[in-house]
């Protein structure tokens, strides 16, 4: 069986993968797969930079918008879902655009994960877990384990840092429990994917998230953020672990001042940006599209990238 040819846009955030995915999907008249583990919140709309109303009527857009908050997701279960989406697709003849955000929803989506592979996803889950054990505290993850998979919440009583960040690392990377481990035999994608990035210079991008960091303070994070916990959402959801959202609730609870959020925000964006940048760089068979000319200019030669890759 021939391999399904998918258009994927990755890339830094910034860096105009949303335009760029409806320029495409609106010449070749498709439907846009979003790779974003975050954008699939509802609610989390500024923080995330969610495609408008506007321009979600622009395309068919699928996985955005259709959990609640403090529902639980991961790569597993998105490469499972969103490969029926793809398939559903290029079976009315249409070819799948994929846009992220997230390298390991990408992966899981394009290629699969495998319980037992060691590789870049696991080591990219297991920087975040550090991370998050540094700013949350061992408590708060052992709370978020045992609202997943109680038997290995009670397993773990002692709270043993090692084996909740094991356990936490299994359910992100697979969406299974890690107390009903089974390994996973390799389900082969039947997806041929071609890679397109739109390449800024390093300072250039860093200054397009600088301003849209400020355009979304003034847009209303704050005010976003505040009806989500006056909603009743605990600020400790993995939801809002993300950037824009946790510096946001620092400056609620007089933390951080204005410029301090706005700043830790414009830092850890630009961090954020590097390592998907870093993830792009080991796949081979990217295209870099250089911004320089303009975005017309970019979508010109999208559409010949794309329209020769269909050829071959």
């Amino acid at each position: 069986m021939n391999k399904i040819q998918t258009i994927v846009i990755c890339g830094p955030t910034a860096s105009g993968k949303t335009a760029l995915s409806l320029a495409l999907a609106e010449y070749f008249g498709t439907g846009i797969i979003s790779a974003d583990s975050r954008q699939v919140y509802k609610l989390l709309d500024i923080g995330t930079a969610k495609p408008t109303t506007e321009e979600l009527r622009r395309a068919p857009h699928h996985f955005i918008d259709f959990l609640d908050v403090d529902e639980e997701y991961n790569a597993g279960r998105f490469g499972n879902e969103a490969y029926d989406k793809l398939l559903e697709i290029a079976g009315h003849n249409k070819l799948p655009i994929v846009v992220g955000g997230s390298g390991l929803y990408i992966k899981s989506l394009c290629e699969g994960l495998f319980e037992e592979e060691e590789s870049e996803v696991k080591n990219e889950i297991r920087k975040e877990l550090d991370e998050e054990l540094k700013e949350r505290g061992l408590d708060a993850l052992y709370n978020e384990l045992a609202s997943i998979d109680k038997d290995s919440y009670l397993l773990y009583k002692e709270k043993n840092p090692r084996r909740i960040l094991r356990a936490l690392e299994y359910y992100r990377t697979t969406g299974k429990v890690f107390s009903a481990v089974h390994k996973e035999l390799s389900v082969e994608r039947n997806v041929n994917p071609i890679y397109l990035l739109i390449d800024f210079p390093r300072e250039v991008l860093y200054e397009r998230i600088n301003m849209r960091t400020y355009k979304m303070w003034e847009s209303g994070l704050v005010e976003e953020v505040e009806k989500i916990l006056n909603l009743g959402y605990s600020k400790e959801l993995n939801s809002l672990n993300t950037v824009g959202y946790k510096e946001t609730i620092k400056f609620l609870e007089n933390i951080y001042s204005q410029d301090e959020a706005i700043a830790e925000i414009q830092k850890n964006t630009r961090r954020y940006a590097k390592r998907q940048l870093t993830w792009c760089r080991k796949i081979q068979n990217v295209h870099y599209i250089q911004a320089s000319s303009g975005f017309d200019a970019v979508i010109e030669n999208a559409i010949k990238i794309v329209s020769d890759f269909i050829r071959s």
